[in-house]
């Protein structure tokens, strides 16, 4: 586990095709609001406008989560999320349903998640990341650990060291500079 990137893991975000996160926790500060008829979850923006550039750069987005949200379905179709599975079970198995789908590897998959549903994804992924805040076991688990906590911009974080690994970075600042 570690918080810089060393060359090392700086060659394993360059291979990425696909990042996959879970959601409480990973892009919400794992607080659910819950009212009479609804159920609010607060997105941090920078996250989103990431994996907006992300999938612009050819790189596929999914969300995998064992908790189903009308308030996570809402973001995801917002931000056109590639994958949404929200739904009990071995995330493990839903993750290999969307490699069967793509054609990727797990060397190929940067997974980002926090809890102990993550952990067996966690194992396996290309770069296992997680947040500041996460569990023991899940920080263990991690090539990379977020300075950021989750729902407070750790996505985005990890989403730049890709794009920075993948050569986009610098061209996709210019493009906005200009």
């Amino acid at each position: 586990m570690q918080t810089e990137v060393t060359a090392a893991l700086n060659s394993r975000f360059a291979k990425v095709k696909i990042l996959l996160c879970d959601v409480d926790g990973i892009l919400t500060d794992s607080s659910i609001f819950i009212g009479l008829d609804h159920e609010i979850k607060r997105f941090h923006i920078r996250d989103g406008l990431g994996l907006v550039m992300l999938r612009k750069e050819g790189i596929k987005v999914g969300w995998v989560s064992n908790r189903p949200s009308t308030a996570t379905k809402l973001r995801a179709e917002e931000l056109k999320i590639d994958f949404l599975v929200q739904d009990k079970g071995n995330k493990v198995e839903k993750v290999e349903a969307i490699l069967a789908e793509t054609g990727f590897k797990w060397d190929e998959v940067c997974y980002m998640g926090d809890d102990v549903v993550d952990l067996g994804v966690l194992k396996r992924a290309g770069v296992a990341a997680t947040v500041a805040d996460a569990i023991t076991e899940a920080k263990a688990a991690a090539h990379y650990i977020t300075q950021a906590k989750g729902g407070q911009g750790a996505v985005r974080e990890v989403v730049e060291l890709i794009l920075k690994a993948q050569n986009h970075w610098e061209r996709l600042v210019a493009e906005h500079s200009a």
